[in-house]
């Protein structure tokens, strides 16, 4: 990544949520982007900060979130104040535009606390996540987290950053301070799997034509559209018409899956989301494209949706 230094947690999803209340406490600032996943609201939650959500990937929404936390007020400067997204949202499958967010990060003196859990060996050249993809100086970044369950397929999570940064968190992280070490194995197996990347790039030219190819064949599945980014991973497909009902909708996509599953013994799902998660943007699929995937699967998945889709959602188209 070219950071100076980097911590390794044990479990995923808790990496996240550990790194945010061991930097931001009661009376610090939080810009966080409202599509953020439930590890990262636990994170904000735990923090005990005073967090404001921003539109999803409306940077005209940020800038007036950061002119509102800082405009009058003598205490800001005081303040410890971050800005919270991540690099390929788990609810959207959208690409959060870092060029933008670090001239307002720059503009209002706040930092970035950046989750590559679903960009890390995605996106960039040789896959090394949002920075890279957008040309954009990695020290830029504050803090950079990201879960090695996806692209690396292990377990555990790291956080990378300045020394500093890292440091901080030896003593005061609670996923990293309370928890066992990463097993050695799950270690190996996310170094195997980064050395694989860096030798064989063609590997990310693999995963990009299957996600463009999962593209072409979901692009007029009836009912549905896709409304994830053309180079995310997180294929996401929400339904054209609404039923009006978040739990009508779900109820309706769920439905779909499992007469996808029953029928072609094809497995999607449709998220599920808790009672306490706070993100409100539409439910629907998300479908996880691999550079291991064959054109077959894929076509397969593409003619089970359009089929039972125009069965399922009849009414609704």
């Amino acid at each position: 990544m070219g950071t100076p230094d980097s911590i390794i947690y044990s479990y995923g999803i808790s990496t996240i949520f550990s790194v945010i209340p061991a930097f931001c406490k009661k009376g610090d600032m939080i810009a966080a982007d409202e599509a953020v996943h439930w590890g990262v609201q636990n994170g904000l939650y735990l923090s005990s900060s005073t967090i404001v959500y921003f539109k999803h990937n409306d940077m005209t929404s940020l800038e007036s979130t950061l002119d509102k936390l800082t405009r009058g007020n003598k205490q800001a400067e005081k303040m410890r104040r971050y800005i919270v997204v991540e690099a390929v949202y788990q609810n959207s499958g959208q690409i959060a535009p870092l060029d933008e967010i670090v001239w307002l990060k720059e503009k209002y003196c706040f930092r970035v606390m950046l989750d590559e859990s679903h960009s890390f060996g995605v996106l960039g050249n040789s896959g090394r996540g949002l920075a890279e993809y957008y040309g954009v100086s990695i020290d830029k970044i504050d803090i950079i987290t990201a879960g090695m369950g996806n692209a690396l397929a292990t377990d555990g999570g790291f956080c990378t950053g300045s020394v500093r940064v890292v440091d901080h968190q030896r003593l005061s992280s609670s996923g990293y301070v309370f928890s066992a070490s990463l097993p050695p194995y799950l270690a190996s197996g996310a170094i195997s799997a980064v050395n694989y990347l860096e030798d064989n790039p063609t590997f990310l030219t693999s995963l990009r034509s299957n996600i463009a190819l999962l593209w072409k064949g979901l692009s007029d599945v009836p009912g549905l559209t896709i409304a994830s980014h053309p180079l995310s991973p997180i294929v996401f497909l929400k339904l054209k018409k609404s039923t009006g009902s978040s739990k009508s909708d779900l109820e309706l996509l769920n439905n779909l899956a499992d007469r996808v599953l029953k029928e072609d013994s094809v497995f999607i799902v449709s998220p599920k989301r808790s009672v306490l998660d706070k993100c409100h943007l539409p439910v629907g699929i998300r479908l996880f494209v691999s550079a291991g995937h064959l054109e077959s699967d894929i076509q397969e998945v593409s003619d089970s949706l359009r089929r039972f889709a125009a069965i399922v959602l009849a009414e609704h188209l």
